[in-house]
């Protein structure tokens, strides 16, 4: 397979128009990244919850398993608008939770992320993409990342969240609809976060107001659903949940096990563990905790060791497992299997596709 190159994906030229999504907390490491690359695909890695030093870690690690392109997604800080008396009734209600795990609820404390500090990792060792989630960067970011001769794209729902990305100076979108697993990364995280648009309708409603190129995420499992996104526009296709269950992922066992339990049959979204909507297997945490108030990244740090000690004993009732809608398609394969397979039924479905025409 050629070697993944953004300048190919971003026109719509690739021989390999997939682009394997950054999903933070583990399953996107260096090994899932460079086996993507291996197959012709553009992989990400996620600065999401690692530290600064955890994420330059990652970036050489990727670096010794791979020469090609990959790139890196970091989360925008977003702002502390929260009812405080709102999030204690709600911290209350999880205290049965942790104590059934035995653990105490994390410090519900507001940070950035390490934002800034993560940037200038990636103006230092830089990488070919950076991504941006939860909002868009200011020009001044963008221009030293273009410095340094990285591309930047940012993750829009919408085309009002596109446009402000365009006004920063983004080289691209990634385009999320519902269908996508993990959060949604709609920029304000209020009640109409949701509802987000199904990913081609977003793609529709984006590409009529900009001529920035598009990836596609959301729900994106087969050849078939992939000829559906280029079709409507995007460049490539971002695809995560269809990666959990690969080797290379660093995907945990309860999580991976959850995805083919017969228990679980569907995913919601839902603000329970983070306080951010986010779409995963529908399980009882969930079913117990309906009404979770914005508040992220506080509930997120709230939650963090008993969804941990959840992973841990094996626990998939207790464990946020993002998943997006068509996860039961989920194959343990490796990655470079799974990208083969994808490409046989994108080209089996054009052919049919030619064949009716013709």
């Amino acid at each position: 397979m050629p070697e993944p190159d953004v300048s190919e994906l971003l026109s719509g030229t690739a021989a390999v128009p997939i682009v394997s999504a950054p999903m933070a907390g583990g399953p996107s490491g260096p090994a899932l990244v460079a086996a993507v690359a291996r197959a012709g695909a553009l992989g990400f890695l996620a600065a999401g919850y690692r530290s600064v030093e955890g994420l330059a870690a990652e970036v050489a690690a990727a670096r010794e398993l791979t020469d090609a392109a990959f790139g890196v997604n970091v989360f925008v800080p977003s702002p502390s608008v929260v009812d405080e008396e709102v999030l204690a009734t709600y911290l209350d209600e999880l205290a049965p939770d942790a104590e059934r795990l035995g653990v105490p609820l994390g410090v519900p404390v507001h940070d950035d992320d390490g934002y800034a500090a993560k940037l200038e990792v990636l103006e230092a060792d830089p990488v070919a993409v950076v991504s941006f989630t939860f909002g868009a960067p200011d020009a001044s970011t963008v221009r030293r990342l273009h410095a340094v001769g990285t591309r930047v794209i940012v993750t829009v729902t919408g085309p009002e969240e596109a446009s402000l990305a365009a006004a920063a100076g983004a080289d691209a979108l990634c385009v999320q609809g519902s269908e996508a697993g993990g959060h949604q990364s709609r920029f304000r995280n209020d009640d109409a976060a949701l509802s987000p648009l199904p990913l081609l309708d977003a793609l529709a409603a984006v590409g009529g107001t900009t001529s920035l190129p598009m990836l596609a995420a959301g729900g994106i499992a087969t050849g078939r659903r992939m000829a559906a996104v280029l079709d409507a526009g995007a460049v490539a296709a971002q695809i995560g949940t269809a990666f959990l269950a690969a080797p290379e992922a660093g995907t945990n066992a309860t999580h991976r096990g959850a995805l083919v339990d017969p228990r679980f049959d569907e995913t919601k979204l839902t603000r329970a563990f983070t306080g951010r909507p986010a779409r995963g297997i529908r399980n009882r945490f969930m079913v117990d905790h309906p009404s979770a108030p914005s508040a992220y990244p506080q509930i997120h740090h709230a939650t963090r060791a008993l969804r941990a000690a959840a992973a841990e004993r094996g626990i998939a009732d207790a464990l946020h497992l993002w998943a997006g809608v068509e996860y039961h398609r989920v194959r343990a394969e490796p990655a470079g299997v799974i990208i083969e397979q994808l490409l046989e039924e994108l080209r089996a479905t054009r052919n049919r596709l030619t064949g009716a025409e013709g």
